[in-house]
């Protein structure tokens, strides 16, 4: 059975609206007439993803989504009551319902992976995630500092770092205040382009 290359063979033959077109199909399908799957693939797929695409977002599990869906068309076809509404409406909600549970399983299997990490101690993905990024941000201000002059980033780490007050970095260094604070100045201008450079 081929699953892909159906599109844009809707409607051929049937001067009629699709939502009918695709009740005779159906019927036709349920009979196990692959050209009718094809047709009717051709004419239901882009409604299918659309609907799965706004329910899981991620344009990779909704194609997934939708070709499970097609594919329980063609083995389910036979339950389809024309009696109860139109073939497109049936369509639609077996795509809603597969969307959703795919939605619910992912969900689950997150919660299911978190507490699996926390019993066996190890942090949770976002944590780790946070960790990364606060450990890549220490490291661009590390390498940052190393730029500033030899009195530039003593200055800057007493003062940012080590908690000390303009005056107190000035006797540390032995150093005039108005110097420490003319560095200090220059220095965090300098940082402050640095970490720029890393957004």
């Amino acid at each position: 059975m081929r699953m892909r290359g159906a599109r844009g063979r809707a409607g051929c033959g049937h001067g009629q609206g699709a939502g009918g077109h695709a009740d005779e199909l159906l019927v036709l399908v349920a009979g196990g007439d692959q050209r009718a799957f094809e047709e009717l693939y051709g004419l239901v797929s882009g409604p299918v993803y659309g609907l799965v695409r706004r329910v899981v977002r991620d344009p990779a599990q909704s194609e997934e989504v939708a070709q499970e869906v097609l594919l329980e068309l063609w083995r389910s076809a036979a339950r389809f009551d024309p009696g109860r509404g139109s073939a497109l409406s049936w369509i639609l909600t077996l795509a809603h319902r597969r969307a959703v549970d795919r939605v619910r399983s992912a969900r689950a299997a997150g919660e299911r992976e978190q507490r699996e990490a926390l019993r066996a101690g190890e942090p949770a993905f976002d944590q780790v995630a946070e960790e990364v990024e606060a450990g890549l941000e220490r490291e661009w201000v590390r390498r940052c500092l190393n730029r500033l002059t030899a009195l530039q980033r003593q200055s800057v780490t007493l003062a940012y770092y080590d908690g000390y007050t303009y005056r107190e970095v000035a006797e540390r260094l032995s150093l005039p205040l108005g110097t420490v604070k003319t560095r200090m100045r220059d220095g965090l201008t300098r940082l402050r382009q640095c970490l720029g450079g890393a957004a």
